[in-house]
């Protein structure tokens, strides 16, 4: 069976959200945003364990070394997600070419256990890859000095989520070629694009937030206590 494991790039300051704290360790419920990350990839019954890419010195990392009866590693990231994914496939060296890699945003907590599924099955196949993305839906506005200046046609157009998922070794040739050839790699499926590949798109629930503001923390707070009310989903060490 091909081994599937998890990549958190945690590396970041997450300067956007402002605060003394990386979002990524903001808690919700008592427990930090990696946490929910990590034990919905850990749930699924075909991840082996997880890599979480930090920062060195890390004072808010808690330690842990299992969850969910897994591994979990961590090693030291970079100053962009692009070389911490890197460091991150560097340090599974235990780990063949050929597996799985599930890259997730570190503080993206409201993975649903089905879409994880149905991005796995769709990658079993697939060489490029997949990630999980939704349609837009919205009318997007062409700006020409704050000014609507035209409306670009949405119907080819998808956001990109996360977990994105490839073949080890395949992602981390393509990242290395995207870096040498100085591109800004913004996430994995931009990498593979680079190489030439045409990751699967699997449709993925819209509440698949990543929090970058306080609003969207104070959502994600929101749809935690709701699937808790629905169930039991707090995160178990």
């Amino acid at each position: 069976m091909t081994a599937i494991w998890a990549v958190l790039p945690a590396a970041g300051a997450g300067s956007r959200f402002g605060g003394g704290i990386p979002k990524q360790y903001l808690e919700v419920a008592g427990l930090p945003l990696i946490a929910y990350a990590l034990d919905a990839l850990l749930a699924h019954p075909a991840v082996d364990g997880a890599m979480v890419a930090i920062a060195a010195d890390d004072p808010h990392w808690p330690g842990w070394t299992s969850r969910s009866g897994k591994p979990v590693r961590t090693c030291v990231g970079g100053s962009e997600r692009a070389r911490s994914v890197l460091a991150a496939l560097d340090a599974l060296d235990d780990v063949t070419d050929d597996a799985l890699v599930l890259v997730h945003d570190a503080a993206r907590p409201c993975l649903d256990a089905v879409d994880l599924d149905r991005l796995i099955a769709a990658a079993a196949g697939n060489g490029d890859g997949a990630l999980l993305a939704a349609p837009v839906r919205d009318t997007l506005k062409r700006a020409s000095q704050g000014r609507s200046a035209g409306t670009m046609p949405r119907e080819q157009l998808w956001r990109a989520l996360t977990p994105q998922l490839a073949r080890l070794g395949t992602l981390r040739e393509a990242l290395r070629d995207a870096l040498d050839a100085g591109l800004v790699v913004t996430d994995e499926a931009m990498a593979l694009e680079h190489a030439g590949l045409h990751p699967q798109l699997v449709e993925g629930r819209e509440d698949n937030i990543k929090v970058t503001t306080p609003a969207d923390l104070a959502l994600v707070e929101f749809l935690l206590a709701r699937r808790a009310g629905r169930a039991d989903t707090r995160p178990v060490a």
